[in-house]
């Protein structure tokens, strides 16, 4: 089972559980709180669980969070039923709140992961600039560039061939796409297909060769991931082509 699937089910699970055990453990301190202060400690639980999962957990966390506070801590007990007014009041400002609450830590963490992402794919290509642009032979640069396709890629392995063009193999395109052409049929790809996967190293109009790709089963990497690949190969064809080599 892939990570994202497992992690999924665990944020899920989480969102019903985690919110239902809040609100038994407050139950013991039901008359000494107030309604509002056993919301804000349910909410704080939504918080968590969409800190830690996608937007369908921390809606779902919100939604478990009314219900159990409702249950758990409003007259009569032990039924989904409310008599009192501000308890009706409370219990809608905490589906709201934890519903908006949950959305937006979604987001920021999604920023942020993004904003870390971004700075590690230009660290990548600053670093293999600098090697390019040094005293580093071509083959200096060819030999870092296959190591961090495999980090970013997260390959299996990865090798550099020279020159040569034998078989027709799945090629990571320019624009980040995966196609197959065969004769007139393209396919394109979601999925890493089987085999090795080409990524063409071109510097200065001439091809040098390509980067045979050996990926693990499962899907491709993003498409930003991809990106920064196609460049680190074409900033080892610069390296090639700066340094005379011929086709």
């Amino acid at each position: 089972m892939p990570a994202h699937r497992l992690d999924d089910r665990i944020a899920l699970a989480a969102a019903l559980v985690v919110p239902f055990l809040v609100a038994l453990a407050l139950v013991p301190f039901r008359m000494d709180l107030s309604a509002t202060n056993e919301a804000l400690i349910l909410v704080v639980a939504v918080v968590a669980i969409a800190a830690a999962g996608s937007r369908v957990p921390g809606a779902l966390a919100a939604i478990s969070a009314a219900a159990w506070f409702d249950f758990f801590l409003t007259v009569p007990y032990q039924r989904f039923t409310i008599t009192d007014r501000d308890d009706v009041e409370t219990a809608v400002l905490l589906l709201i709140v934890g519903l908006i609450v949950s959305q937006l830590t979604v987001r920021v963490r999604r920023l942020e992961l993004a904003l870390v992402t971004d700075g590690g794919h230009l660290s990548r290509l600053q670093e293999t600039a600098r090697l390019a642009e040094g005293a580093g032979s071509p083959e200096d640069v060819v030999e870092h560039v296959r190591q961090e396709l495999i980090d970013l890629l997260r390959l299996r392995d990865c090798r550099f061939e020279y020159g040569s063009l034998i078989g027709r193999l799945p090629r990571l395109e320019r624009d980040g796409s995966l196609w197959l052409r065969r004769g007139s049929r393209i396919a394109q790809f979601t999925d890493w297909p089987d085999g090795e996967t080409e990524l063409r190293v071109v510097g200065g109009g001439h091809y040098y060769g390509r980067f045979l790709l050996d990926p693990l089963p499962g899907l491709l990497p993003d498409e930003q991931a991809r990106l920064v690949a196609v460049a680190l190969a074409a900033q080892a064809g610069a390296a090639l082509d700066t340094a005379g080599l011929s086709r």
